[in-house]
Parts: structure tokens; sequence; C-alpha cells
């Protein structure tokens, strides 16, 4: 453990993703570089009386291939994805638990809303039943936000820190920047991380359209979802989850693990402003994305890549363009994408997916493209690099990763090389 006012290097050894683009972490990257769009028709539920009858759904995801019956009925879609994406993870890293001290091993997991399907079914059956309340026991475990954390806790027996981040569409990235403080203090020595979100059904695509921040272009699925466009009309939901295995520098060369990239700055900030819609200005935002670099110790002009939350939607867009013009400037060299416009909004996963993208930017230099994405506002047009329909080579050595939530809550982290 070090000494107060003595800070760990914190790396990232391992990655797993189950997402609307591939259910493992080469998958996810390749339909990401390759511009692939997610969308297509919703096939959980029956979409006649909705608005919006799309989605990014996983695709081929079969419980039973991953769990036996008695845990399949005992875990909500959304613990599930964790569970997959952890195993992955944890094997990408080469991770052997019984040789490592599990007192000092932890769980940070992000979620904006648990159990959704869980809830919305027990609900649906009591209200339409006779009165009585026959509700499964495993009701509640499965449907509280912290359960994904605490089931992967026990099912390797882990016993560090554990405990769930939920701010909203900025649940995931909050999650790693608090695993990164958590090991930085010398509090833990490796952490998993991460976000998963199920959310395809009927109370959250309803809900969303009450709001009327989903996109209802369904004849349009999968050019729907228009980051920063004048003709965008919301964002498209996707469901899934991303994990990321942190770890101190010591801890990682302690036990031979390959490093592939470091988290170096984490800022966490309010909006202050409203409920659902962001600051006009961006003030939370700006804020973050300063205090992530402060941390990081690098100025503005070194982000080689910088992945937005860009939802698509009316308002937030033009927030978020207003702090990239605070922070960044216009008509200059940093590289920008939207991958929402490929994933879909995972919500509070979203900042898994976009960290992993983030960091295999770094690893591979190359940017993820924007696409569906025709023009920008006119204030911006031809004055940011959105890396509009293709990928391209460039080399990353500093990622940036912001996402924001209904709230006000904001985050914003920074990836680089690993160097000795």
């Amino acid at each position: 453990m070090k000494l107060v006012g003595q800070l760990n290097r914190v790396v990232i050894t391992g990655l797993g993703a189950l997402t609307p683009l591939g259910n493992n972490i080469n998958d996810f990257w390749g339909a990401l570089v390759n511009g692939v769009s997610g969308a297509a028709e919703i096939t959980k539920f029956d979409t006649t009386n909705f608005k919006t009858k799309f989605a990014c759904e996983i695709k081929g995801f079969n419980p039973q291939d991953f769990f036996d019956r008695n845990d399949a009925r005992k875990y909500d879609p959304f613990t599930q994805y964790a569970l997959v994406s952890v195993a992955e993870a944890l094997k990408n890293a080469d991770v052997d638990f019984d040789k490592l001290n599990k007192n000092r091993i932890g769980v940070i997991w992000g979620s904006a809303n648990g159990g959704t399907s869980t809830f919305q079914d027990a609900v649906s059956e009591y209200t339409t039943g006779n009165g009585i309340p026959r509700f499964n026991p495993y009701f509640y475990p499965k449907m509280i936000v912290d359960i994904a954390s605490g089931v992967i806790s026990i099912k390797y027996g882990l016993r560090g820190v554990n405990f769930t981040s939920v701010s909203a569409c900025a649940s995931a990235n909050t999650a790693i920047i608090e695993a990164f403080n958590f090991i930085q203090w010398g509090k833990a020595d490796m952490i998993i991380t991460g976000g998963s979100e199920a959310s395809i059904y009927e109370v959250s695509i309803g809900g969303f359209n009450a709001t009327k921040a989903l996109s209802t272009n369904n004849e349009n699925a999968k050019t729907a979802c228009k980051p920063f466009d004048p003709d965008r009309d919301g964002f498209v939901m996707g469901e899934g989850a991303g994990a990321l295995i942190l770890e101190s520098y010591e801890h990682a060369v302690s036990r031979g693990a390959n490093i592939i990239a470091e988290i170096v700055g984490g800022g966490m900030t309010a909006d202050a402003f409203h409920l659902t819609s962001t600051h006009p200005e961006g003030a939370g935002t700006t804020a973050a994305m300063f205090l992530s670099l402060e941390e990081a110790g690098i100025s503005a002009a070194q982000i080689d890549y910088l992945n937005v939350h860009g939802t698509a939607s009316s308002v937030g867009d033009i927030s978020e363009l207003q702090s990239i013009k605070t922070v960044f400037g216009l008509d200059t060299n940093l590289s920008i994408s939207a991958t929402k416009s490929m994933t879909g909004h995972l919500l509070g996963a979203a900042g898994a997916i976009e960290a992993i993208a983030c960091i295999k930017a770094v690893e591979n230099d190359i940017i993820p493209p924007t696409i569906n994405t025709q023009k920008l506002e006119p204030e911006f047009e031809g004055r940011l690099d959105l890396t509009l329909g293709k990928s391209k080579n460039k080399t990353v050595h500093y990622a940036m990763n912001n996402t924001l939530g209904f709230g006000g809550h904001i985050a914003s982290s920074i990836f680089t090389k690993f160097k000795e």
C-alpha cells in the first residue's frame, strides 16, 4: 500500500463487451471501426402501439449458453450481461484469483436502471391478477441496481470494495473513475469495473417516448441516430455491457499481466441546471473536462481523440458542442466520434463501452467513425472533425471519454498509451 500523498499508477489489463455490434471485444471493435449500425426493429415486445419501434438490441444472446437454468432465473438480463462481459475481461486479463489477495480486489459497477424487465413483469402480474401479492422470492434481489456488482463479487469470492455507481447515463464512466480513485489511493490492488443495462422493454421505450427523447424515424432505423446533425430527432435505445479490469501498475507487473493502456484522469461534475436538459453552454461538461485534464497533467491540445456523449438529442448536442468549443476551440487537430450513432445509447452502460472504444483507439491508433451524420450545426460545420462516415488511422496518445446523464451528472475520463 502506498503512503499518503503517493498515488498509484492505474493500468487496464482486460476488456469485455456484450453489445449491439458484437458479443465480444473483437467483434465489437471490428464492427465499430467499420461503421456498422446496430439498429433494427425491436424483437423483445410488440411495438404496435409505440411511437418508436426500433432499437439497438444484442443479437444472438442465449442465457442458456452461459448460465444453468436456476441462475438464469435468478438474474435479470442486466446482471447476465454484466457477468458475461466480466468473464471475457478476466480471461483477457489472464487473472487467476487463487494466486491473488481477494481482500484487495473489488467491484465497482455502473447501471442507471437495474432490473427493468424484472420490475415491469412483477408489477404487471400483480395488477392483472386477483390482488393477492404472489411476488417471486427473487423479485427484489433480482431487480435492485446494485445486484450485478454483488453477484460479480460472489461469483469470484472478491471481498474488496463493492458498490454500484448510479448517475443516469454517466453511471459506467463514474464507476470507472471511482475504480481509478480507489486504486490510486492504495485501497485496492485490482477492481472489476464497467456497466450494464437492459432497458429495451415497454416501460423504458414508452417512458422515453413520453419525454420526446427517442427517435421515431421507424422507416430508417439504421440511419436514425444522427449526432450533431440539424436533422436529428432523438436517440436510439441500446443494451449490453462493458467490463474493464483496472489494477495498480505494481500489481499488474508483479503478476506478469499484459498492460493494454493506462487511465490518467477523471473529472466528475454537475450541470446543476435541469432534470433532463443539459446546461445550454455546457458548463458542467466543460468543468469535468478541465478537471480530467488537470489530473492527467496535460493540456487540451494533447488530446488526440474525444469520444463524445453525442446522443442526437436536440438540446444535449448543442450543449456538448459548446463545451468542446470552450475547452478545445474550433479548427483544431482533435478527432471526435459519436459512437452511439452505431451502438445506440446504452444508458448506464454507455460510459463503459465508450471507454473501451477509447482504449482500443489508443491501442490500435484508429479513430472509429460517426455514421449517419451528414452535416453539423451551422456554427460548427467544417470546423470540427467528427470522423464522418469512415474510420481513420491516427496516432492516439491520449483519448477522452465524456458522458452526461439526466439530473446533470457528468463524467470525463482520460486514457493513454502505456509507457514503462
